[in-house]
């Protein structure tokens, strides 16, 4: 599956779903209509493919089960995450208690993240790129270690 790219724009309905963005489906595995959305890190959602959900189970269960760390990592990870089927209509119920988290209530965007979306509320997304440029600069090197062509 080919790493995504973009940004897109929707709205939740009154219910709670809101329309897939063609963009994304496009670039989902032939004939996903299973998708899982977690809590992320970040006070967004994370929507992960079946595919790449499933890659993260067996990394999980590859944890030392006698480390409490891990236990605990484990419960608070996997507490939020839910199985969403896509509708006829390409649309996605996101659970109230997962909206609830992330504080989405009708504009949302999503955006990329290499095999996976963040759902953001449009609002606090728009906030994370008021910072200058020069933030995103430091950042940028401190990540990639200022490695030409990383």
């Amino acid at each position: 599956m080919a790493g995504f790219l973009g940004e897109y724009e929707a709205t939740i309905d009154s219910k709670g779903r809101f329309l897939l963005p063609g963009g994304i489906k496009k670039k989902l595995p032939e004939g996903t209509t299973t998708l899982v959305v977690n809590r992320g890190f970040e006070g967004c959602l994370v929507m992960y493919p079946l595919p790449v959900w499933e890659t993260i189970e067996e990394k999980l269960k590859k944890l030392n089960d006698l480390n409490p760390k891990v236990n605990q990592f484990r419960t608070a990870f996997l507490a939020g995450a839910s199985e969403v089927e896509l509708d006829s209509a390409g649309r996605m119920l996101l659970p109230p208690s997962l909206r609830e988290f992330a504080g989405l209530t009708k504009d949302i965007t999503l955006s990329p993240d290499v095999d996976k979306f963040k759902i953001w509320d449009t609002a606090k997304y728009k906030k994370i790129f008021e910072q200058s440029a020069d933030l995103f600069s430091a950042l940028a090197e401190e990540v990639t270690g200022g490695v030409n062509g990383w």
